[in-house]
């Protein structure tokens, strides 16, 4: 069925499902997916169920094929609505600075029961060459640099510690074997390049002796670093204490704890892995990975190909984190600005108390939108009026100012955007 031009498109998305994600109702993104006319990941025209044996990971919004949203009323592929209407529905803006009519960012609700595996998203320079070379694992030529927002305590492993304090921890007698043999007066970016080289070529034998005699010493040899302890036995129940990915993390990269409505970013080629809780994820439309550890060893992509794309920023938690700011396009002053240093997408959340208005001025790109709580009555451009409900997805064409006024629940709405 052909979806007539609109200022707007309730869309229904899917959820997917890896092992790492949360069982049945636990799980926000399948709560999310199941509350709008959500489809099954197998069939478009199946309904998406919960199904309470079966652990759900990731909800995804856009036009990436892989699990691509639909149309609501007409369940059309949203993409080709957009091929008939670029100019409408993107924006001729927005398609100058791309030179297509597909959805640059691919945001996503994730829901995390364990670690993730140890990855990094390779730069668009290797993303184009992996692309050529292996399109089935590598399904697009663009670079993955992306933000995550905390819906719950959330967390993370994301780039790498001070030098100073991994020098430190270095020192530990289990852990001198992985250092350069070649010493300089001050432990700098290239030697934590050769120790996690080390530690992610290390045959199972070597991490195991290695994750023994670390979990043997006390408290007090870690001295600041006694979330070391704590997490390890976590993290080998998850996977293996012969997993060089949990050498790597608990040594080298930051442990955050980040509370809702904080924020990461993580740039192409970050280090990093996610631990536990629920999120908005959004990236630059991509798919493309590497992963070293923290998943098995026949999942594992080359080590050396991933150390040589590894970038160095950030080095400390700080850095890793994306601050919200005050949206300037927000009449009432209820929405904040997530804005990440690229040019694909920016981020909004906006937080409604009960009976309470907003107004967002003419969004200057497309936008996808998700009620991740509560609801509210909602009018797009003058042309479209919706009680928007929690767990539903609306794309919004370009140009269109949006007015919402929340439900009694209140609202909670995430917005991201080409601006």
């Amino acid at each position: 069925m052909s979806t007539k031009l609109e200022v707007a498109y309730q869309l229904k998305c899917s959820c997917n499902q890896y092992p790492w994600g949360r069982q049945g109702s636990n799980s926000l993104a399948a709560q999310l997916c199941a509350k709008q006319p959500g489809w099954d990941g197998e069939d478009a025209k199946q309904t998406f169920k919960i199904d309470e044996d079966k652990c759900y990971s990731e909800m995804w919004m856009g036009t990436y094929p892989v699990l691509p949203s639909y149309v609501a009323d007409t369940g059309e592929d949203l993409q080709d609505v957009l091929d008939r209407h670029p100019k409408e529905l993107i924006g001729e803006q927005t398609l100058q600075k791309f030179g297509h009519s597909k959805i640059p960012y691919l945001p996503k609700v994730l829901s995390i029961a364990k670690a993730l595996p140890l990855q990094l998203h390779p730069n668009k320079d290797l993303a184009a060459k992996l692309h050529e070379k292996k399109p089935d694992q590598f399904t697009d030529p663009n670079h993955k640099p992306e933000i995550a927002l905390a819906l719950t305590e959330f967390e993370a492993f994301c780039g790498f510690k001070p030098l100073q304090v991994i020098s430190k921890t270095m020192g530990l007698e289990p852990l001198k074997r992985y250092m350069p043999s070649v010493k300089k007066p001050d432990f700098d970016d290239q030697q934590l390049k050769a120790v996690v080289q080390r530690m992610l070529e290390a045959d199972d034998n070597t991490i195991k002796e290695t994750y023994q005699a670390l979990t043997s010493m006390s408290e007090s040899d870690f001295g600041s670093e006694k979330h070391i302890l704590k997490l390890a036995p976590r993290l080998a129940e998850q996977y293996s204490e012969a997993d060089p990915g949990l050498l790597v993390a608990l040594i080298t990269m930051n442990y955050l704890v980040l509370q809702p409505n904080e924020g990461l970013y993580i740039p192409a080629d970050g280090i990093h892995a996610y631990l536990s809780g629920d999120i908005i994820e959004c990236m630059a439309r991509s798919n493309n990975v590497l992963n070293v550890g923290l998943c098995p060893r026949s999942s594992r992509d080359n080590v050396e190909l991933f150390c040589s794309c590894l970038t160095f920023t950030p080095h400390t938690p700080e850095d890793c984190m994306l601050k919200k700011q005050p949206y300037k396009r927000s009449k009432q002053s209820k929405t904040s600005l997530y804005s990440p240093p690229l040019s694909e997408f920016d981020m909004l959340a906006t937080e409604l108390k009960s009976g309470e208005k907003e107004v967002l001025e003419k969004f200057g790109g497309p936008a996808i939108m998700i009620a991740t709580k509560g609801g509210a009555k909602m009018k797009v451009g003058q042309k479209m009026e919706h009680d928007l409900k929690e767990g539903q997805v609306f794309f919004i064409a370009s140009g269109n100012e949006l007015q919402l006024e929340a439900s009694s629940e209140g609202l909670l709405m995430h917005t991201a955007l080409v601006e």
